[in-house]
């Protein structure tokens, strides 16, 4: 037998007293035990990293890289062992015990491990009290600075089978340090979302459960705020939607759980203590002050041939009144993605609630957190300080002080992060790399404490988009969505990066899902926005600006709304779709307006009214206007998108070559750049460079096939040069354009005379005619 020896961390564990469990309820014990390894243990296990080596009925042995990640391990199972033991009584509790050492083992072929490794193990497994983890010494001092818990001594100690005596170290999850600050347990369920974060602010300010002292020193009172689910009731009349009623009730309970579950101040209630009142006259204000909750969750299922209907309520248990309440309607094509679905929508909306509840209590957190929360409270997307740059200047810098009183609060990374990233989305952000660079280590500092942090790994999809890297961005969204469908953030995210990819049909399917899970989401309005960019991009115009009008309804003063519609509506003037030319300059004249006086210093808004004073006809004032936002921001890249034509515009086709290079130089992978190319083609032609001018169309088509303008100019080039077949050709390819397109010579000239231009050349009409265009 092949075998090799090694050194590695043992965590050892098994189920206190499980023969007088087996014998009182062996097949509901089974049962517990399963879904305990299925939704706690093995997800922990596979979390932090280890092998499970063998299982003994009760019992596991498992192998880490780590000691460190062996008892992080060890302590987040210890933790929702005690959540999921709360209101029960003592004999009917499954409880843990846990030893940890590391050591010689050998590693035989089939992978069991054997040795004095192993069997120390075992031994502080067997010695730890129900609920504790046991450490070896030589465990202990590798993690003795990273931890912060309760550590008991136990000092030198005899083990069965083991020589020597052995100093052990026992540890209770939960339980602080004393004389140190309390701190969260960052653990695997450590959710970084904001908006989970707030719900977990709600619990914290309502039940007191932090006081200041005149040191200014924090302390833990003996109180925890508790939310119970109590079982859905099934309306249907029909005892066979049971099934349905208690999926939705264990979903719902394993959602919040995993929400608040990292904290030591909040909990919510086992769903073997809810499941007691299943069929039992509910009286919310007497479960409240039985079992000491602060909310309660109830609700029914109601189920008829196709559809069926989940009603879900908030309740404060202290006052009975309801703080919420939300029905939701879903068809029952495929159950389990049904019961996902419902699950998933109900906890979105409850999750927003609690945000906004929490948002308006009041203070008694320490200060790192309580910055923190103020921080995601007025950082949200509905918060209008979320497209103030100044206001957002002064939010960041509570979140760097939060970070400057803990370098590891979680929820202040997240948020910084956030913060970051929505300015460089925005164009709002002074130092676009030097932002990108530092949310992205606030990302990667995330995903160390947390590898399968579903809120983490949406943050990242968001920096991949803005790094320019759309098919990383949709595999790590895609991804991270697959282990978590019900986590609405991912999905922010990951529908722009489909369209960032060139998958509009995915983004459009993508958003339409996200409504579903979350239809009254504060952060709407982005995803309807992306749903108007996914149309934008198939050419369906006139359903993306309906979009965008939907998106600003709900956020009017959205810079991105207001700037993506201003650009559309000069687009479809510039290539000559619009079909009320001078009622869409004027509306992207007062789109362009409000965007200045959000922000007079906006750089895209100097952009945009380069691009509209040309297209009205003052090309000298583009020229000037873009001249002196290039002064001011002489890296912006869409400046010179607007100036370099309208240099052609002035009669400046050199300077509209050098503008263009210069361009091309700032941002070569640019996915507008088709249109600098078109720009450039232009200027050689008004020079008479005519074969130049046609190879930059064919460049300019390459990368954007569809263009009219870019056809427009290939048939007359083609026919300039005496090609006919293919300028006949290129015009087939252009009657074929769908949509709103110039059809006619008389609608080209109408055109041009609208726009205030003397008309096309009679060169350029010939060359149309000559095409195959009709007169009229």
């Amino acid at each position: 037998m092949t075998e090799s020896r090694k050194l590695a961390a043992i965590l050892a564990a098994d189920i206190v007293g499980y023969s007088r469990l087996a014998g009182a309820d062996e097949e509901r014990v089974l049962a517990r035990l399963r879904t305990l390894r299925s939704d706690l243990v093995d997800p922990t296990i596979a979390v932090h990293g280890g092998r499970v080596v063998k299982r003994t009925g009760d019992g596991v042995l498992v192998e880490f890289r780590s000691v460190v990640d062996a008892v992080r391990c060890a302590i987040d199972i210890q933790l929702g062992m005690a959540e999921r033991n709360v209101g029960l009584p003592p004999e009917k509790r499954i409880e843990y015990r846990v030893g940890v050492h590391i050591g010689d083992v050998v590693e035989e072929r089939d992978g069991d491990l054997m040795g004095d490794g192993v069997n120390i193990a075992a031994r502080l497994e067997g010695i730890a009290e129900p609920g504790r983890i046991c450490l070896s010494e030589q465990a202990y001092w590798q993690v003795k600075g990273r931890l912060d818990l309760g550590v008991k001594d136990l000092g030198p100690t005899r083990l069965k089978n083991i020589a020597e005596p052995v100093h052990v170290y026992s540890l209770e999850a939960g339980v602080p340090a004393r004389a140190k600050t309390l701190k969260g347990v960052r653990g695997w369920r450590h959710k970084l979302a904001v908006l989970a974060a707030l719900i977990v602010a709600l619990a914290a300010i309502a039940a007191g459960v932090w006081r200041f002292q005149s040191t200014g020193r924090i302390e833990a009172t003996a109180e925890r705020t508790a939310i119970m689910v109590l079982p859905f009731a099934n309306l249907s009349g029909d005892s066979s939607q049971n099934p349905l009623a208690e999926a939705v009730t264990d979903g719902l309970t394993d959602s919040l759980s995993r929400l608040v579950a990292a904290y030591p101040f909040a909990h919510v209630v086992a769903a073997d203590t809810a499941k007691t009142y299943a069929g039992r006259p509910i009286d919310v204000k007497q479960i409240g002050k039985d079992l000491g909750l602060r909310y309660v969750l109830r609700g029914s299922v109601q189920s008829a041939e196709a559809r069926v209907r989940v009603s879900a309520q908030l309740i404060d248990a202290e006052s009975g009144v309801q703080l919420w309440a939300e029905t939701f309607d879903e068809d029952r094509a495929d159950a389990l993605e049904m019961e996902d679905e419902i699950v998933a929508r109900i906890s979105n909306a409850l999750r927003i609630r609690l945000a906004e509840l929490g948002a308006e209590s009041g203070n008694g957190l320490p200060r790192s957190q309580a910055l923190a929360f103020l921080c995601a409270a007025r950082l949200g997307n509905s918060a209008p300080e979320a497209v103030d740059p100044a206001k957002r200047t002064e939010i960041l810098e509570a979140c760097d002080e939060a970070l400057r009183l803990d370098p590891h609060n979680a929820l202040a990374l997240g948020v910084r992060a956030v913060g970051l990233l929505n300015g460089v989305e925005r164009g709002q952000s002074a130092d676009r790399e030097g932002d990108l660079r530092r949310a992205k280590e606030d990302i990667a500092t995330l995903l160390a404490v947390n590898a399968n942090d579903s809120y983490a790994h949406a943050l990242n999809v968001y920096l991949l988009r803005l790094e320019r890297q759309p098919e990383q961005a949709v595999a790590e969204g895609e991804r991270s969505a697959a282990l978590n469908p019900g986590f609405i953030e991912t999905y922010y995210h990951l529908c722009s990066a489909y369209i960032d990819a060139g998958q509009p049909e995915k983004a459009i399917d993508c958003v339409d899902k996200a409504v579903r899970l979350s239809p009254h989401d504060p952060s709407l309005y982005g995803l309807l926005m992306t749903r108007a960019g996914a149309l934008a991009t198939l050419g369906r115009n006139a359903e993306a600006l309906d979009w965008v009008g939907r998106s600003l309804a709900l956020s009017p003063a959205n810079p991105i709304a207001l700037r993506n519609r201003a650009v559309w509506l000069l687009d479809g003037v510039d290539r000559g779709q619009s079909a009320d030319r001078e009622g869409d300059l004027k509306r992207a004249e007062e789109d362009v307006k409000t965007l200045l006086g959000i922000n007079a210093n906006d750089s895209y808004a100097h952009a945009l009214k380069v691009f509209l004073l040309r297209l009205e006809g003052q090309p000298e004032q583009a020229v000037a206007e873009g001249e002196r936002n290039i002064s001011l921001n002489q890296d912006f890249v869409q400046t010179y998108y607007y100036l370099c034509p309208a240099y052609t515009a002035e009669g400046q086709p050199e300077k509209a070559i050098d503008c263009v290079d210069k361009a091309v130089r700032l941002s070569p992978h640019d996915p507008s750049l088709y249109g600098l190319l078109m720009t450039k083609a232009g200027a050689l032609e008004t020079l008479g460079r005519n074969a130049e001018a046609l190879d930059w169309v064919g460049r300019s088509l390459a990368l954007s096939p569809a263009n009219p303008i870019a056809l427009r100019h290939e048939i007359v080039l083609l026919e300039v040069l005496g090609r006919d077949d293919e300028a006949r050709d290129a015009y087939r390819r252009y009657a074929a354009l769908p949509g709103p397109q110039i059809r006619t010579i008389a609608e080209l000239r109408a055109r041009a005379m609208d726009a205030g231009a003397s008309g096309p050349s009679p060169t350029f009409v010939e060359a149309l005619r000559k095409a195959g265009m009709p007169e009229k």
